[in-house]
């Protein structure tokens, strides 16, 4: 996917939707409850604003824990000190296992961060802000759903270096 979008771009474009989201959702939460905002706890936003990424990944991963044998986890630096967090299916699974795995922290954390600025108007914003990054950091994965789902139902997918590879069970002997 890197390869095909180029990183810049995909970074680029996971910036836009981050600031386009975190602007929309603000403005919303602002019609629904327009109640004082609070800095309080700001040390406990950093917390859950460091946190977001490697629960997205968890995740990812909470749909698959039935393949972990299938899965191999790594962690890298990137710019030396920021951990990219990876989970490769180093076998073929189910497309729609697979697609669920790649849905599931948009389907789960967004719908909990909404509900958090709604129960909780005065934090509202540090929820939206919240919202806005983990949809940025979905970005790549809903790029992946959309080009997997094209693929035919039957299919398995298996990661490689080069990307995704969809394989097609053969209908002749």
């Amino acid at each position: 996917m890197k390869k095909q979008y180029g990183l810049e771009r995909l970074f680029l474009l996971s910036s836009i939707l981050v600031i386009t989201v975190f602007s929309f959702a603000y403005a919303l939460l602002g019609i629904i409850n327009d109640s004082h905002k609070s800095d309080e706890y700001f040390l406990i936003f950093i917390l859950a604003f460091l946190s977001v990424y490697p629960i997205h990944k968890l995740f990812h991963f909470i749909p698959l824990f039935r393949y972990r044998e299938k899965i191999k986890f790594e962690i890298k630096k990137q710019f030396k000190f920021f951990p990219i967090f990876s989970l490769r299916v180093f076998e073929p699974i189910n497309k729609n296992r697979f697609l669920f795995s790649l849905l599931s922290p948009f389907i789960f954390i967004n719908p909990t961060l909404i509900i958090g600025a709604l129960v909780i108007p005065n934090f509202a914003h540090y929820f939206t802000m919240l919202f806005a990054y983990h949809c940025g950091i979905c970005f790549i994965d809903l790029i992946y759903v959309k080009n997997l789902s094209r693929s035919p139902k039957k299919a398995l997918i298996e990661e490689t270096d080069a990307g995704y590879e969809i394989l097609i069970a053969s209908t002749h002997p």
